[in-house]
């Protein structure tokens, strides 16, 4: 079983956290995998080494044992029948999207069947006169913007990496535009998702697509960020936007950390409706100059855009220059037209892999912690203390506009005394965030490497209540085991 090096639930003999619990003996026979075939076609399952080990990881350094099975559903009907048949054996399941996440949390800790869900890749439903698309889970968002292009709408949700919707759904992820147009959770109108015994749940009502309700317990909300732990997501109702008249990006360089943070802070408290603002340290400036072939001045940075009305951006734009400005800030670097544009974010977007070429061979472990807007410039100052007294390589980049930020962690898995170092500074980060009244996770998850961090976080109660909504949708464990409780 493959080592999990880093993690809330780390082990001294660096064994899978699943020998934490007590399981019962799961098992996938000749015959389930039959039965799987004669649903899905042969050339849909796969039990091939290779492609069971590429559907038991993500992006994160977590792994553990790989599913048994690999299969590629085509539509909710034939997930419904999987579902049925491992219910029927007591076989886990796992749903599997673009495998981007951050957290472990696709791997398949008991084995059991891997449902990859990207052939159901269908825009189902264009609705532009109230705002919304259906989309199966296939769907990324950078698809769904290209197929938006020419109706005046697009889906703002943007973490960075070209992510499935119904992936990002189970996450409840977020990215560089959370502060003017939400996360995740803002922005699903219903979904269409298989439980664990192959009901299908639609958690609004069958093809309901209101902006607001208050007809009893909120269970698309519940759904968003539940990580594949109490049902398959196979379709999704999201949110539209009208694309804004005018699009201004900028980046201004400060004299330090706490100027450019408490920019952000006043920016916000102004209530300028600024739709992005991303916090770059100067190691991470220094990073993406030399990873992008850029020259912007090595010092902590401001990413900011700016969308409305051409009169309603100019005033965003003096009221942000002006603020910045009486926090030693630069001048303005701009970015107007989409060409510039799309330069200035790619840098940011690739601020991972510009990290990663700080040290050549070494590999990434992403922090996400997430603060009160008025406590960001106390941790962001105390972490880069931390590092530089902990000589760690942790360039810092964040979505500082609703409190959320990231160290990318830089490091030798061969070092075993930076491995620990690693751990250590990154357990004082997620409990640094708590003691201020944050969470573990902004983002990215809880997955396979902060339950214990989520149990400190809503203590023992919460976790229970959780339990209990865990045992009541998947009485059997089969959902995705061991993930979040």
């Amino acid at each position: 079983m493959a080592q999990l090096l880093l993690g809330g639930i780390l082990r001294a003999a660096r064994r899978c956290p699943a020998h934490s619990w007590s399981w019962r003996s799961y098992g996938v026979t000749a015959q389930l995998i039959d039965d799987l075939r004669a649903v899905v076609g042969g050339s849909n399952v796969s039990t091939a080494m290779v492609v069971r080990e590429q559907h038991g990881k993500d992006e994160s350094m977590h792994s553990c044992q790989p599913p048994d099975v690999v299969m590629w559903p085509q539509n909710v009907e034939q997930v419904s029948k999987v579902a049925e048949l491992c219910y029927t054996h007591n076989v886990p399941m796992i749903p599997f999207g673009t495998g981007t996440g951050l957290e472990g949390g696709v791997s398949a800790m008991r084995g059991g069947v891997c449902l990859n869900l990207t052939r159901m890749d269908r825009i189902l439903n264009l609705n532009t006169d109230d705002f919304y698309v259906t989309v199966e889970p296939g769907v990324t968002r950078k698809t769904l913007n290209a197929y938006l292009r020419d109706s005046g709408l697009w889906f703002p949700v943007d973490p960075g990496a070209d992510a499935s919707l119904c992936g990002m759904a189970a996450t409840s992820a977020s990215g560089t535009n959370a502060v003017r147009y939400g996360t995740m959770r803002d922005n699903v109108i219903n979904m269409e998702v298989v439980l664990p015994d192959g009901r299908v749940l639609n958690t609004a009502g069958k093809e309901r697509s209101f902006r607001k309700t208050s007809a009893g317990y909120n269970l698309t909300s519940l759904f968003v960020g539940s990580e594949g732990t109490l049902g398959i997501i196979t379709k999704t109702t999201l949110r539209l936007y009208g694309v804004p008249e005018a699009t201004v990006s900028a980046l201004c360089s400060f004299p330090s950390v706490q100027a450019a943070v408490d920019s952000t802070v006043q920016i916000l408290q102004c209530g300028i409706p600024i739709a992005r603002i991303e916090f770059l340290d100067d190691v991470m400036i220094d990073a993406c100059n030399k990873f992008n072939g850029l020259s912007y001045t090595v010092l902590p940075t401001l990413f900011l855009e700016f969308h409305g009305t051409e009169t309603g951006v100019k005033e965003q734009v003096q009221q942000t220059e002006e603020i910045t400005q009486l926090n030693g800030g630069s001048d303005f670097t701009w970015a107007s037209d989409q060409e510039q544009r799309n330069k200035l974010w790619t840098a940011r977007h690739n601020a991972w892999y510009a990290a990663l070429g700080l040290r050549p061979g070494c590999r990434g472990y992403a922090t996400d912690v997430c603060v009160p807007i008025s406590k960001l410039p106390q941790i962001i100052v105390d972490t880069k203390k931390d590092l530089m007294t902990s000589c760690l390589t942790g360039p810092i980049a964040g979505h500082v506009g609703d409190g959320n930020f990231h160290c990318i962690m830089v490091l030798d898995l061969n070092d075993e005394e930076e491995v620990r170092k690693v751990k250590d500074f990154t357990d004082r980060l997620a409990r640094r965030a708590l003691a201020l009244n944050g969470t573990c996770t902004g983002e990215h998850g809880i997955g396979i490497g902060k339950r214990r961090l989520l149990q400190e976080e809503i203590g023992e109660v919460g976790i229970g209540a959780m339990k209990q909504i865990k045992a009541t949708f998947d009485p059997k464990n089969l959902m995705n085991p061991g993930k979040v409780v």
